[in-house]
């Protein structure tokens, strides 16, 4: 039978303070409970994973509540996995800006390049294209032209992990599942990705620069 408990209980089993609950509450990213009185309502498991799930994408994926809801609408959409991907890609890509860079048109020949010649069925005009051609037109302005041959070292790395990332998510599961994983996993997954990254480049510049093995990542051994 499905557990149904007050918001003190909810906010026990989730570590969201209550005032943070009313506050999600309020601005409808979490439904209301059921009302059992003018000022008491109960909640039960959906409104644990919704919780869950808030906190994932504000407090680990970083994203603000504005764009939590974008997210979350897109979630309780009745829209494939695929269209709510492209939903949750607009939501979630930062500003590109540079447009105006002289490089711009470049740097988007060159993006066009790579999807065309690696077959990939993905549209040029799509926000995170965008943001691709921003970087690399910035890398063209700071006059680092040989750092933009990332672009191509990338790419196969890039592909062979956005499938082992739908092959997870899609795996065995229901519609509603494939579709959280389809978020959780954009959103999350950017984040464990970018860490993960961060953490090799502690180890790879150690290594060039003959860091003696003694220093740890924390700081020196026995500090």
């Amino acid at each position: 039978m499905e557990s149904r408990m007050r918001m003190a209980e909810l906010s026990r089993r989730t570590g969201v303070p209550v005032p943070t609950i009313k506050y999600y509450l309020r601005e409808g990213l979490l439904q209301p409970g059921e009302r059992t009185s003018p000022n008491q309502a109960i909640y039960d498991e959906t409104h644990i994973r919704r919780l869950r799930m808030i906190r994932a994408l504000a407090e680990v994926g970083g994203l603000p509540i504005a764009k939590v809801r974008d997210v979350l609408d897109a979630v309780d959409s009745p829209e494939i996995p695929f269209e709510i991907l492209g939903t949750v890609q607009h939501s979630i890509e930062p500003p590109s800006g540079g447009t105006g860079s002289e490089y711009w048109e470049t740097a988007r020949e060159r993006v066009a390049k790579l999807v065309l010649d690696r077959g990939w069925r993905s549209n040029i005009e799509s926000p995170p294209a965008t943001t691709l051609i921003a970087a690399v037109a910035s890398l063209y302005e700071l006059g680092r032209e040989d750092l933009t041959a990332m672009l191509e070292r990338y790419a196969p790395a890039a592909e062979k992990i956005a499938e082992y990332d739908v092959n997870a998510v899609t795996r065995g599961r229901g519609l509603e599942d494939t579709i959280e994983g389809v978020v959780i996993g954009t959103v999350l997954g950017d984040a464990i990705f970018g860490a993960l990254r961060r953490l090799a480049h502690q180890h790879a510049t150690a290594h060039a620069l003959g860091v003696p093995d003694e220093y740890k990542v924390l700081g020196r051994e026995g500090e």
